[in-house]
């Protein structure tokens, strides 16, 4: 297997080769059906789909453990995954075996008894592609149907896996391998078909979403996000009104809405549900002339699933210019809402509101902010628009807002608990200086393009001004019940179980157990290393498992600078892996390793006008890998105390000649010149220098 390394890995590495299990074979006794997953509740013991159910509310029915016994939970076993990158899987269980996915989209299955890895299949991704993960090489998980796992890749390709033995079926390219498209979320599977979507709407890209046959993998259909170049033919019926919405030349710019992870189904509505992504770029004056909502961008769309006709949409920030992601869980389910029963659709999504809509119709049934707002005063229940405050528009003048890009809530999976009726949300709290580029937007493919001041805004984030909470919410009466604080943001998904638990990792690495009614903390350990993944359960021979990945990463933990440093252990460095719990477990991790040397800095020689240009050029090129301010937040081997920029003809080697680029770091020859090189030399010198001379 080849090595999983870092994105830019400017550092000396120390790699630990995996050998893979080449060979091992498994049965996979019982298919995976639509009759299986609809009727999960009959077989709590697996977890079959991404949210364990089609509604998505991670939520299970076993209660093995409780508030009663839950803080005698031991470790039961772990596997070192081989990966040092961000771990976002969700695990699938089925009859006793373990379905995961790793940082490079890899692919394993494991006894989920034992630990024993029973096979893995490495895509092998091309590590130069990991330049246009805006994000880190994650992948959020697979999905299972009959006798197959399929898996999306970071280069745009669905694969289907025998689950016997890990060997491909089929492959198809989802995506324009020749653009900036990425793919991290996971499958889902609706009526035999695989659905997919895809990112990259930071470097340029034109969402859409896909979907598969699951037998062959022939296209079955493709529904575009938004509209492509009015000159061209439009390649669906509702293209011709979402066009209405947008003006100026979007399209020569992508103009984003990629639909880069969260999806639901409804089997009795026969509906599928699936979050958009923001626009791109994020300044709209840039983008559209400042004009339109821009459809169908921060929206959920309801779909038939056999032909992928819009059935509905809700535009959660309309014309959105912050990054307003609606890709955020989705989660389906039955609530009473002023007297009347009703099936509805609630979603957490960026912008810091916390939507609940009738999943039939569409309709608004309510919305408050689940976390500081400060770009808007409310949703207008008539309109269903936000009411956007004016100094929210940073196209005249900067503007700190809360959320930031980061959101309220990202990602990291939420659950409700039907016993309780609250939603347990992972959330964040940090504020953001929107801004237009000072010299005006050039569209650059090989980078982010969002129209904005990235380089002022990135180039320090206190840690003392970010913050993040788990929060349990009522979606009926709207309103928080309550919160644990923690000391950053970008913590893991959550678990709710039938035992009254919540279970949660935090990106500090801790896997910690609260009672779900009153948010008491029950039991806790510590993991050596960040959780931003979501925990699942399940239980073989009738003993319960709880089963988290642990890997720091993301886009926080390499972009956060100062804050993100907090999860980094004193200079050491662990790599992923897979932790399953369970009552009276012994197991124990191995000793934390020997904290690295800092070599003693070298002398900084070069002028003050030339660090500038390093300074300004690291956090256009580098930072978003590496972290503003040259602060690794443990993800990275920090370049202040690498060998390799102390190395000058090593650091020309890999920055321009891309000398590890097999590993995942880029040559950048044809964008920097030699001396721009040498400037971003002298910068991370001096920001080492300055580290034991402040």
């Amino acid at each position: 297997m080849r090595p999983l390394s870092s994105l830019v890995v400017l550092g000396a590495l120390i790699l630990s080769p995996y050998a893979a299990t080449a060979g091992a074979k498994h049965d996979a006794t019982k298919p995976v059906t639509a009759a299986r997953i609809v009727a999960a509740d009959k077989e709590p013991q697996n977890w079959l789909a991404h949210g364990r159910t089609y509604d998505e509310s991670r939520f299970s029915p076993l209660h093995s453990i409780t508030t009663d016994n839950v803080n005698k939970m031991g470790l039961a076993w772990y596997l070192d995954t081989g990966t040092d990158r961000g771990l976002q899987a969700t695990p699938l269980v089925d009859d006793g075996v373990m379905y995961i996915s790793l940082s490079w989209s890899i692919v394993a299955a494991i006894d989920a008894r034992s630990g024993k890895e029973l096979w893995r299949f490495d895509p092998e991704v091309p590590g130069a592609r990991g330049n246009f993960a805006c994000c880190d090489v994650v992948n959020r998980g697979v999905a299972l149907w009959k006798d197959k796992v399929y898996v999306a890749t970071l280069d745009g390709r669905l694969i289907a896996l025998d689950r016997t033995t890990g060997k491909p079926v089929w492959e198809t390219h989802t995506t324009d391998p020749e653009k900036a498209y990425t793919i991290t979320g996971a499958p889902r599977i609706a009526k035999g078909k695989v659905i997919i979507g895809n990112g990259g709407g930071e470097f340029g890209v034109r969402g859409y979403i896909s979907a598969y046959d699951a037998d062959s993998g022939e296209m079955a259909w493709r529904f575009y996000t938004v509209p492509g170049n009015p000159d061209d033919p439009v390649e669906h019926p509702e293209l011709k009104d979402a066009m209405k919405t947008w003006a100026g030349e979007w399209w020569k710019y992508g103009g984003g809405g990629t639909a880069w992870d969260s999806m639901a189904y409804d089997p009795d509505l026969d509906i599928l549900y699936v979050g958009t992504g923001n626009s791109s770029p994020w300044a709209k004056t840039v983008r559209s002339d400042g004009k339109g909502d821009n459809l169908f961008v921060s929206s959920i769309l309801a779909l038939k699933p056999d032909s992928g006709k819009l059935l509905w949409h809700y535009q959660t920030t309309p014309g959105d210019q912050w990054d307003y992601t609606a890709t955020q869980h989705m989660i389906l389910t039955d609530l009473k809402i002023n007297g009347k029963n009703r099936k509805i659709i609630m979603q957490a999504p960026k912008n810091g509101f916390f939507y609940v809509l009738d999943r039939k119709t569409g309709e608004l049934l309510s919305a408050k902010n689940y976390a500081e707002v400060s770009w808007a005063d409310g949703v207008d229940m008539k309109t269903g628009r936000p009411i956007v405050r004016a100094e929210a528009d940073y196209s005249h003048a900067p503007a700190i807002i809360k959320p930031s890009p980061l959101g309220g809530h990202n990602w990291q999976p939420m659950s409700y608990n039907p016993t309780t009726g609250l939603v347990y949300i992972p959330a964040n709290d940090l504020p953001f200086r929107y801004a237009l580029e000072p010299d005006g937007f050039r569209y650059d493919p090989t980078n982010w393009n969002t129209a904005t001041d990235q380089l002022t805004a990135t180039k320090i984030i206190p840690r003392e001004i970010v913050s993040g909470s788990l929060l349990a919410w009522d979606p009926v009466k709207q309103e928080e019940r309550w919160r644990v604080p923690y000391q950053g943001p970008f913590n893991g998904g959550t678990l709710s179980t039938a035992g009254n638990l919540v279970f949660q990792g935090t990106a500090d690495g801790q896997f910690l157990a609260y009672d779900a009614r009153s948010g008491q903390k029950l039991w806790g350990t510590k993991t050596q290393s960040g959780i931003i993944a979501a925990p699942i359960t399940y239980s073989l021979d009738g003993k319960q498992y709880v089963a988290v990945l642990a890997g720091w990463g993301g886009i926080w933990g390499m972009l956060g600078s100062d804050a993100a440093a907090q999860t980094k252990n004193n200079n050491r460095r662990v790599g992923g892996r897979l932790l399953v719990f369970a009552l009276d477990g012994t197991e124990s991790l191995p000793p934390m390793p020997e904290a690295e040397a800092i070599p003693d800095p070298l002398p900084v020689t070069a002028t003050a006008a030339v660090i500038d240009q390093g300074d300004a050029l690291y956090h256009l090129r580098c930072a978003r890998c590496h972290g503003a301010g040259v602060i690794s937040g443990g993800v990275l081997p920090e370049l202040r105390h690498s060998v390799m920029v102390r190395d000058q003809d090593a650091f020309m080697q890999i920055l321009l000649d891309g000398g590890l680029e097999g590993r995942g770091m880029p040559s950048f020859k044809a964008i920097l010149k030699p001396e721009d090189a040498a400037a971003i030399r002298d910068f991370i010198l001096k920001k080492a220098w300055d580290e034991k001379h402040p």
